[in-house]
């Protein structure tokens, strides 16, 4: 579901130092590319990607794009300057509401594991997991309630169970957390 319209303005074979006046006017340089469309350089305001991006950074949009109307796009990369953390770059895929695609979702953990609380350590091994899936039925986050399990516990992609019509495309047998002894390391060590 297109949850959100924003507007691509034109840009026409700018050079660096006209790229770099635009950022300083809060404006982000972005390309949109797809089957239908080729690739088109454009620009979109910095206000409204970061908010875009901060509420739902895999939310498909309804983009207005010069000379192509408007077309279902998702966010498919963002670059970012190394020191300021500024968006610099994004890129859009338009996408074709009747073909599945392949996206991540990004997983939630939610709750404080009781492993923890008896004094073991929470190790994140995958924030997010690959699936295929209609455009419409793609997630931008699943969250998954940890707070039952115990020192020894592990959760792998297999135990996820998405909704009909979302393929999980990653390993099921990759861990996505565990619970570890807090002194397992040093038990192993000073053996």
């Amino acid at each position: 579901m297109m949850n959100k319209s924003i507007q691509l303005n034109e840009r026409v074979n700018l050079t660096k130092s006209q790229i770099n006046v635009l950022r300083k006017q809060g404006q982000v340089p972005a390309i949109v590319y797809g089957k239908d469309i080729g690739s088109i350089s454009v620009i979109i305001g910095e206000k409204e990607i970061s908010s875009i991006i901060k509420h739902n950074p895999r939310a498909i949009l309804n983009a207005s794009i010069p000379n192509q109307g408007n077309k279902p796009v998702l966010i498919q990369n963002i670059q970012r300057d190394s020191l300021s953390n500024k968006i610099v770059h994004v890129d859009f895929h338009q996408l074709n509401m009747n073909v599945s695609m392949d996206s991540k979702v990004t997983i939630n953990f939610t709750g404080d594991p009781i492993g923890v609380k008896e004094g073991g350590t929470l190790q994140v091994e995958m924030y997010e997991v690959e699936v295929r899936c209609m455009p419409d039925n793609l997630l931008s986050a699943y969250e998954v309630d940890i707070s039952g399990l115990k020192i020894g516990d592990q959760l792998h992609v297999s135990d996820l169970s998405f909704h009909e019509g979302i393929e999980v495309l990653s390993d099921a047998s990759s861990m996505l957390i565990k619970i570890t002894q807090a002194n397992a390391e040093e038990a192993v060590v000073s053996a």
